[in-house]
């Protein structure tokens, strides 16, 4: 049944008790034996009609959150819809204070409709919408002095990689409410007794891993000029400032963020996380993944800076002839590295990546605010972007963290 049906049988129902105990009141009197056993079985009706409808809900909520789900009248999934998201037509839509249109007011309103307006009133768009690289092409204008306008070569800002969210982190997408999970701390014990002895009890232990709404933002400013343009090259300028803003801020929160002034808690400041000394050997980096070893971890990589990566390029792992250097350019040791300069100084970080749970809640909004005195003087336009998001680890000593001894 769809759950339109549900409410519709629900209704009839709620009605249905709701006359038998109207004609009793009218008569003032109670209910006849038959018409309790009545009201009773309809009582049940609504109450499995009401677990119906919340299995459905259920249902009808994963299939809307679900990549390739139908989410419009002809048949287009949320995939096609999200391909068709411009933020520059989102960007001149709030600098010229009108109203969405096409792809992107679909969109807005289909956001709107899972996760409610935005706390301050902005447009609503797809995470995906910041992870797209548009086409490059050349866009010409010509130019008193006859020179062609090269968006496509456009020379951008030198930045720190962002690489934390791609060494597997999992991301919990599409979160309303603050989250619990359950974990299992500590299980149950045997030993060995003598005949007749006693078993000693154990008990089984559990915790739990939380996730509660955390703000993060940043805002740009972009030229009149650059929104207005319409060149696909100019889209992805626009799409990498705005992630850039919001995602480098998640990135170094993952590793290192206070648990303070709103930010979530990395992995670096989280009690049980296993600490080291900064490995000068290959004996020593041995000795860091037989301490992830020791617990049962499976590492899946390092993340640490290009100083750190540069001195173990520099380190044999034995002084015989041939030997390798204890790290590449992409890895050390056996296992991949990702290197980055926003990485903390003198640190490096083995660890079970997907350990790390990044939560996120609703989609990013954007407001756009031509007015700001200062960009208004000069034609450029402020842009905001506000993404609401947590971190946890499922397992403090799934990481090592080395720095200087």
């Amino acid at each position: 049944m769809s759950l339109k049906s549900i409410r519709e049988a629900k209704a009839a129902k709620t009605a249905e008790a709701r006359a038998l105990l109207s004609k009793a009141e009218t008569e003032n009197r109670n209910l006849t034996t038959e018409e309790a056993a009545g009201f009773d079985a309809i009582k049940a009706d609504i109450e499995n009609l009401e677990a119906s409808e919340r299995r459905q809900q259920f249902l009808d909520e994963s299939e809307r959150r679900a990549v390739g789900t139908i989410v419009t009248g002809n048949g287009e999934t949320m995939a096609d819809l999200e391909s068709r998201v411009s933020l520059l037509s989102v960007l001149r839509a709030g600098m010229e204070g009108r109203a969405l249109s096409g792809a992107e007011a679909e969109m807005h309103s289909e956001l709107e409709r899972r996760h409610g307006k935005g706390k301050h009133g902005g447009i609503l768009v797809p995470l995906a919408a910041f992870e797209r690289r548009a086409p490059n092409t050349t866009a010409t204008a010509p130019e008193l002095v006859g020179t062609d306008h090269r968006a496509d070569q456009f020379i951008g800002p030198l930045r720190n990689s962002v690489l934390v969210q791609r060494l597997g982190v999992r991301t919990l997408s599409g979160l309303v409410g603050n989250v619990s999970i359950p974990k299992h701390a500590a299980g149950l014990s045997a030993g060995w007794v003598a005949e007749g002895a006693a078993l000693s009890e154990s008990e089984m232990e559990f915790d739990s891993v939380t996730l509660s709404p955390k703000h993060v933002g940043g805002i740009a400013e972009m030229s009149r000029q650059l929104i207005q343009q319409s060149a696909p090259a100019i889209e992805g300028l626009v799409r990498d400032d705005l992630s850039f803003a919001v995602a480098a801020a998640v990135d170094a929160a993952i590793i290192a963020g206070t648990g303070l002034a709103g930010q979530p808690l990395g992995i670096i400041g989280r009690a049980g996380v296993q600490e080291a000394d900064m490995p000068a050997t290959w004996a020593d980096v041995l000795d860091i993944e037989q301490l992830l070893a020791a617990v049962n971890v499976n590492p899946t990589g390092w993340y640490t800076s290009p100083a750190v990566m540069t001195a173990l390029r520099k380190v044999l792992k034995s002084a015989s002839a041939g030997s390798d250097y204890i790290a590449t350019g992409s890895s050390i040791g056996d296992l991949p590295a990702a290197s980055s300069n926003a990485a903390p100084a003198s640190t490096a970080i083995l660890g079970d990546w997907s350990q790390v749970l990044l939560g996120q809640w609703g989609a990013v909004e954007l407001l756009v605010n031509p007015y700001a005195e200062v960009p208004y003087r000069r034609g450029g336009v402020l842009v905001r972007a506000f993404s609401t998001v947590d971190v946890a680890v499922r397992h403090e000593q799934a990481f090592v963290v080395a720095t200087p001894a």
